[in-house]
């Protein structure tokens, strides 16, 4: 079975899909944000494997927060694309 879920809030959206690999599951993340220079996206897999399905998506959307909150608050600067 595959998870997937998303959260937003106006300027910002994270998604993320669970998958199933060996050792439990791994979860991929996609986001994007609205930017005074266009949309910036980036996609990109979570980089532990968890035991449940559950633990996934719930760490992978954790982290796409996370994520979206450095790049609003210019903590990150990333070049559009990356």
């Amino acid at each position: 079975m595959t998870i997937s879920g998303k959260v937003g809030d106006g300027d910002w959206s994270v998604a993320a899909t669970t998958h199933r690999t060996p050792g439990g599951y791994d979860c991929s993340i996609q986001l994007s944000h609205h930017t005074p220079q266009g949309l910036f996206k980036h996609e990109f897999m979570h980089s532990s494997i968890f035991p449940t399905e559950r633990e996934a998506i719930l760490a992978g959307l954790s982290e796409g927060m996370d994520w979206v909150r450095l790049k609003i608050s210019n903590t990150l600067s990333v070049p559009a694309g990356g």
